[in-house]
């Protein structure tokens, strides 16, 4: 189990800061929001696409017990149980990550953006 030394919630840029010994990672509340293992999120074995979530922020943080981190989001959502392990499975491989959720949502035409549509023109 892969726990931080140091957790640090910043409201204003809407990010977690994660410390392990001699690595900090930044993760945006957009990527844990889009990456929550909540079934909401995962669903039953098949991921639901989590669109529009350019602008969520972080509310709170709440240990569970001594193996997780229960995240509020501004958006309502605090069902997942981020554990040790897996947050730091995020932080290690946020590029890898990332660069597959934005190739999801180009694939489905969706977007970041809640304001946003993306509008497919057939010529």
């Amino acid at each position: 189990m892969r726990m931080p030394t140091a957790i640090k919630l910043h409201k204003a840029s809407k990010t977690l800061e994660l410390q392990y010994d001699a690595h900090s990672y930044t993760l945006s509340a957009e990527f844990l929001r889009v990456h929550s293992p909540s079934a909401e999120v995962q669903g039953h074995g098949k991921p639901i696409l989590q669109t529009g979530k350019l602008h969520v922020g972080l509310n709170s943080l709440e240990p569970a017990g001594n193996y997780a981190l229960k995240l509020c989001f501004d958006d309502g959502h605090d069902s997942g149980l981020f554990t040790w392990d897996y947050l730091y499975q995020l932080a290690t491989r946020h590029d890898e990550l990332w660069a597959d959720y934005l190739a999801q949502l180009a694939k489905a035409g969706k977007g970041r953006d809640p304001n946003e549509s993306i509008v497919k023109l057939m010529l």
